[in-house]
């Protein structure tokens, strides 16, 4: 396994069989405390470098490119978050038991899915500003609401780049990304593939759809699978969501009803985070690592 190493560094690919194909893993450190790690729905594994410095140094971070994603993005589909969840699986079950699963974005709901189907394979839970959801407005299009929040991602999918810096420089004007540092660089980076002047992100933007999609239409199913967890479980949040303001990614309404359903479960605002910043910047990150390695950690429900 690759050790973490500076920031912007490559550290290493290593592949795992998940399902029908091998998803691409990320290793960062070699100890013997493993954490699995799932980004975001538009992010890849280079999402969790800044997570996994922060942790001790007898940690390890197993991040896969989810399907549809960085080096997984050639994969086939069909994709959706139980796909993802079977992915996952599959991995845990490759590397042994006594893992801790993490998930941040629509990670975390594929890690909700994965703990709720299979909590034999993992010892705890860390769902990091995803994971609940309140139901659609019955007259609500759900296509219409996924153009609404991850409109702008959706579109920077469909378009190529000149120049590498050229699509760095959309996330650098990006409202969320404020404290740009060298991790968010190697971060984006990642993402490129192709040749000068036909640049473009690797992300696969039927997966995004599809993907999306389910996140607004499946809330029936993220409340079940909530209300039989039997992992020991957290939920962190931020209270700034996608643009770097309030509020949050994840609806009030939300949050109280799982509360409501799970008082055992606690819930922890990380102050002045955003959704990016929470694995993305060393002060956020290093919260979120306690929290992975430390359950004594948590506060109480």
């Amino acid at each position: 396994m690759t050790e973490v190493g500076a920031a912007g560094q490559d550290l290493g690919v290593t592949d795992a069989p998940a399902s029908n194909a091998g998803l691409a893993v990320r290793a960062f450190g070699d100890g013997p405390h493993v954490a699995i790690a799932l980004h975001g729905i538009t992010a890849s594994a280079m999402a969790w470098p800044v997570v996994a410095r922060a942790l001790p140094a007898d940690w390890m971070v197993l991040a896969p490119d989810l399907r549809g994603r960085g080096a997984s993005a050639g994969l086939p589909g069909p994709y959706g978050l139980d796909r993802h969840a079977d992915d996952v699986c599959a991995l845990a079950r490759v590397r042994g038991g006594g893992l801790v699963l993490a998930g941040h974005s629509m990670g975390a709901w594929v890690a909700l899915l994965a703990a709720a189907a299979h909590p034999e394979l993992f010892t705890r839970l860390v769902l990091i500003d995803g994971g609940v959801s309140a139901p659609l407005p019955p007259d609500a299009d759900p296509d219409a609401v996924l153009r609404a929040t991850l409109g702008p991602a959706i579109a920077r999918l469909g378009r190529t780049f000149a120049t590498d810096e050229d699509y760095l420089d959309v996330f650098r004007a990006h409202p969320a990304f404020t404290k740009w540092n060298p991790d968010i660089e190697a971060y984006v980076r990642y993402d490129l593939a192709g040749e000068p002047g036909a640049l473009r992100s690797r992300v696969v933007e039927a997966a995004v759809r599809q993907d999306g999609r389910e996140i607004l239409v499946r809330t029936a199913d993220f409340a079940a699978a909530w209300n039989a967890l039997s992992l020991p479980t957290l939920l962190i949040m931020a209270p700034k969501g996608l643009i770097g303001q309030p509020p949050g990614l994840l609806a009030a309404e939300a949050v109280a009803d799982a509360r409501r359903r799970r008082p055992d479960i606690p819930v922890e605002t990380i102050s002045d985070a955003n959704h990016y910043s929470l694995s993305l910047d060393p002060r956020h990150a290093a919260t979120v690592a306690r929290r992975i390695a430390d359950p004594a950690s948590w506060p109480t429900p």
